[in-house]
This record gives structure tokens, sequence and C-alpha cells, in this order.
């Protein structure tokens, strides 16, 4: 009996009629394809066309055929669509947003302060809340008792946070992306600084003449600045361009940079915890200034987050402290470990802390935390550099190479120190309190030896300890 035929089809021919031969008692199912001229045939689909004519083989055109059909959508940056914003629509808009997001916490805290004390109005408290803003990008205020200069540098971390992620927004709306170059990330960040030095101006002109007030083109051009810095911080990481950089830098240079950034900020968290400390230990006085306002509950919350403000630029004087430079609290005083000659001061909360005299006897040990920092700093280089020759079956790192990198690192953190002591210092009005906060020339010398010792010894011990 011969096999079923397909519908339609013409009848497959029997083996046995055309004298091919095939295993016994195996035969082929029905329709099941044959190979032909080394391909195989596509088996027959239900919403296959039928064949035009017997024994024919041509399907019909796909214009002829029923049923929708697939429109190819556009790529991005083909010519359906760009794919990408304009530069500076982008950059005035996160650049906007970033400023708002920074001034409304200001504008509420200060606000609720005036409030507190019955003489507060919206319009007053949006005022406050731009003279704060700008102060704490680093824009000196001109008031009736002197320039406020004094940046909080929580409200400057705050901003530069902000304005790095319009940064990175910005980068990618235009699709830096697809072609990262440095002169790209930089286009961007510049974009976005001018719209932030925009607003900064424009912060400075709706103060008025009347309290605080702001130079328009000082506001502008510092905000500019302050605004590019950050968004490139954001652009070159969004955009790839720092993974290019760090792979052209000499390995050396890019290990001492991260030891070094790595050591600031051990030095920074001991400075934190060093004045974090010292208030706790006055807090009984701290409670007596604050409690000294009468300004209920509601004024004595804004003092309190108006100190809080601060407590970085605390931290950053602590570090100055422990390093031995010391810092100001006006003219011709002086904080350090051996020497302490401060006058009246203002009831501030944060200054409840200050020490009240040199140390002696086992607080000088105080001064051996810098040299741990930068020793843990050196330690963590030499483990990360030997576990990365492991990982890469390599031979462990020379001794040039590791010493070298650790002394690198050195005038990295005392770069870091010295423009943060440059940042967390300035006027609180005339009179004596012009000078207030630490010599950040003496910090930056007093960081480069300190943390450059302390690497060396840290890189070569670990260096030591692993080949024993």
């Amino acid at each position: 009996m011969p096999p079923p035929t397909v519908p339609d089809r013409p009848r497959r021919p029997d083996p046995s009629e055309t004298g091919a031969t095939g295993p016994v008692g195996d035969p082929e199912p029905a329709g099941r394809p044959e190979p032909a001229d080394g391909r195989e045939r596509r088996r027959n689909r239900p919403e296959a066309e039928p064949p035009d004519g017997a024994g024919g083989g041509v399907r019909r055109p796909a214009s002829e055929r029923s049923g929708p059909r697939r429109v190819p959508r556009p790529r991005p940056g083909g010519p359906g669509r760009s794919g990408r914003a304009p530069l500076a629509v982008a950059a005035a808009v996160a650049a906007g947003w970033a400023a708002l997001v920074s001034y409304l916490p200001v504008a509420v805290v200060l606000g609720a302060a005036r409030f507190a004390e019955g003489s507060g109005d919206v319009v007053g408290a949006a005022r406050l809340g731009l003279a704060g803003w700008l102060l704490g990008h680093g824009v000196p205020l001109q008031t009736d008792a002197g320039v406020l200069g004094l940046p909080p540098l929580a409200l400057a971390m705050l901003a530069a946070w902000r304005v790095n992620r319009a940064g990175v927004h910005v980068s990618r709306a235009v699709r830096v992306r697809d072609r990262p170059m440095p002169g790209r990330a930089l286009g961007v960040a510049v974009a976005v600084g001018i719209g932030y030095g925009l607003f900064g101006a424009l912060a400075a002109l709706l103060l008025g003449s009347g309290g605080p007030t702001a130079a328009p083109l000082r506001a502008g051009l510092t905000l500019a600045g302050f605004g590019t810095l950050a968004a490139l911080v954001g652009a070159v990481r969004a955009s790839g361009v720092l993974v290019l950089l760090a792979r052209r830098t000499p390995l050396v240079l890019r290990d001492g940079l991260r030891t070094g950034v790595v050591a600031a900020m051990l030095l920074l968290g001991a400075g934190a915890g060093a004045a974090g400390l010292a208030v706790a230990t006055g807090g009984g006085e701290a409670g007596d200034m604050i409690g000294a306002y009468h300004t209920g509950v509601r004024g004595q919350a804004g003092i309190t987050l108006v100190s809080l403000g601060y407590a970085p630029n605390a931290a950053v004087w602590a570090a100055s402290y422990l390093l031995g430079p010391g810092f100001a609290v006006g003219t011709d005083t002086v904080v350090r470990t051996s020497e302490v000659s401060i006058g009246a001061l203002p009831a501030v909360p944060l200054l409840a802390g200050l020490p009240q005299g040199p140390l002696g006897g086992i607080g000088g040990a105080v001064l051996a935390v810098p040299v741990l920092a930068g020793m843990a700093a050196g330690w963590l280089l030499a483990r990360r550099r030997m576990r990365s020759a492991v990982e890469r079956n390599a031979a462990p790192p020379g001794w040039a190479v590791l010493l070298g990198a650790a002394a690198v690192g050195g005038p990295v953190a005392g770069a870091l120190l010295g423009a943060a002591a440059f940042l967390s210092g300035g006027p609180l009005g005339g009179g004596r309190l012009a000078e207030v906060g630490p010599d950040y020339w003496q910090v930056t010398a007093g960081a480069t030896v300190v943390v450059m010792v302390g690497t060396l010894i840290g890189a070569a011990a670990a260096r030591a300890v692993a080949r024993d």
C-alpha cells in the first residue's frame, strides 16, 4: 500500500519504485521532510499560501498578502528621531531642579526659626532662604554686623550632590556615552555651570537692598564655578570618560590618587568623631546656649538644625587640630593641641566643645591619629595591589611601584585637606570674628608630610608581611 500523500502536492515516490534501499522495518513516516541539495525542506505550515498551480511552489508577493504589515521602528539617532535633547534645554532644566532642591530645605529651616521669633512672613522667609542658599555656596553676604562668609558645608555638600546628578542626567539626555570624549563631558559641565550661575545671579538680585545682600556678579561667577566642577564629576562618570582617563593614567599615579583620597577620608572621619565627642562632652553647656534664645520649641529646633549645617566645618577643624596647625575662632586666637587662646565667643551650641587648654599626658596620643590614618591607607594600597597580582597570576608588585604610589598619596591627601580647610573657614561678621577656621596652607603642608610618612610605613609593612 503506498504511503499517504500531502494534500495538493505530488505523491512522494516509494523507495521500492526508484530502487533506493533503506533499513528494513523502519519505514519513513509520511510527510517527513527530506534533504534536497544539502538543505531541509520547510514543513507545511497551516498559514502557508497554497501553490500557484499544480506542482508549483511560488508564493505571492508580500504586498498581495492579507494581514497587518510590520512597520520597522526607527532607531535612536536614526532618521526617525534624534534620540537626544538640546544641550541648552537639558542643562537649564537640570540646573533649575538642582537649585530648587537645595534651596527648599534652607528656606524651611530659616523660615521656621523666623516664625518662631514672631516676626516672620512668607516673603521674608523666602528671602532669608535665598541668603542662606547663597552663603552655602560660599557667596559672602553683607549684613549690618559686617561680612558673613562662613559657609555651612552641609548645605554645600547637598548642593554639590544635586548638581552632580544634574551632570549625570544631562549627559544621558544628550547621549554623551555614544561618543565618550573629555571635550563633550566638559561641554555638559560648562552648560550646567552657566545655568546654575544664572540662578545664583537671579537669587542675588531678588535679595534686594534690605537685610543681607549679595553682589549679583560675584554670586553668578561663584555658582557658575561651583556648578561646573560638581557637574563635571557626574558627567565624566556617566559618560564613561572616567574609565578612559583611568586607563590612560599610569598605575603609580592612579594608585597614589586613590591612596590619598582614602587617607583624607580617614582623617576627616577621625575629625568628625573627635568633634562629636567634644560636643557630647560639653552637652550641658550646649543645651544652656540653646535655651538662652527663648524662641520656643520650633525656634530651638531651627537653631539646632543650623548648628548641624556647620557640623562638617567642625569635622574639618577637628582634623586640623589633630594634624597640629589647629584653627582660629577670631582674630589673634588659636586652638591647637599645644596652645589654646580664645576670648569671648558667640552663644553658638557648636562652640561648646572647644577645648579649655592644651593637651597633656595621655591626651597627646591623639597626634598619632593622622599617622595611623596614613598607615591604614598604605596598608590597603599594598593589599589591593597584591590581591590583584594573585588574581592575574602575576608577580607581586615591586618595591619601587608600591612605595612610589604611597609617596604620591601624601601630596594628594594634603591638597584635599587643604581645600577642605579653605572652604570651611570665613568671617562671621566684622571685628574680632573676621577670622574663623584653620590656615589652609599649614593644613596642606602638615597633612602632606604626615600622610606620606604613614602611607610609606603602611605599604612597606604590608609588603614585608606578605613576603614573609
